[in-house]
C-alpha cells in the first residue's frame, strides 16, 4: 500500500494548541490513536466558535461529524505540546470537509494527518441546513 505524503505546516491555514494529558498515553508510551480525533474535533470547534460565532450550547445550528479518518506518521507522547492545523478542503451548501493535522512543537512535518466532515443541522430537528453566513465566511478563510 502506497504511503501518503506527510503534510507540512504550510499546508494549513489555522492552528490550535492542544495540551496532551497523562491519560492520553497508552501502554506503548505514546498518545493512543483515538485521542487524535478528539484533538481534531476540539480544534475545529474552537475555530468555529471563535471565528464563526458558533454557539454550541444554544445556537439553532450545530455541526455533526459524519466522517473522519487519520494517517499516523510519527508518535507524540504526554507531556509533549502539540498544535492542530486546519484547512477546508471542500465546502458545500450544508457541509464542510476539513483537512486536519497534528504537529509537535518545532516540527514542520505532521505527526498525523487526516480529515473530518461536518454536516450542519438544525438543533431542533437534526436535519441538514445551509451553513450560516458567519460560519461560511470563516470557513472560506481556511481554503
Amino acid at each position: 500500500m502506497a504511503r501518503k505524503p506527510v503534510p507540512s505546516r504550510a499546508d494549513y491555514r489555522s492552528f490550535h494548541r492542544v495540551t496532551t494529558r497523562w491519560m492520553d498515553n497508552d501502554v506503548y508510551g505514546h498518545v493512543n490513536n483515538a485521542h487524535y480525533f478528539s484533538y481534531f474535533d476540539s480544534a475545529v470547534n474552537a475555530f468555529l466558535i471563535a471565528e464563526g460565532g458558533l454557539d454550541v450550547r444554544r445556537g439553532p445550528v450545530v455541526g455533526f461529524v459524519v466522517s473522519s479518518g487519520c494517517d499516523f506518521h510519527a508518535p507524540v507522547a504526554y507531556p509533549e505540546p502539540v498544535e492542530v492545523g486546519i484547512r477546508v478542503e471542500e465546502l458545500g451548501r450544508s457541509s464542510a470537509r476539513y483537512g486536519v493535522a497534528l504537529f509537535a512543537d518545532g516540527d514542520d512535518r505532521a505527526r498525523a494527518a487526516g480529515h473530518m466532515v461536518h454536516v450542519f443541522v438544525t438543533r431542533e430537528t437534526g436535519k441538514s441546513t445551509p451553513i450560516p453566513d458567519p460560519i461560511r465566511a470563516a470557513l472560506l478563510g481556511l481554503r
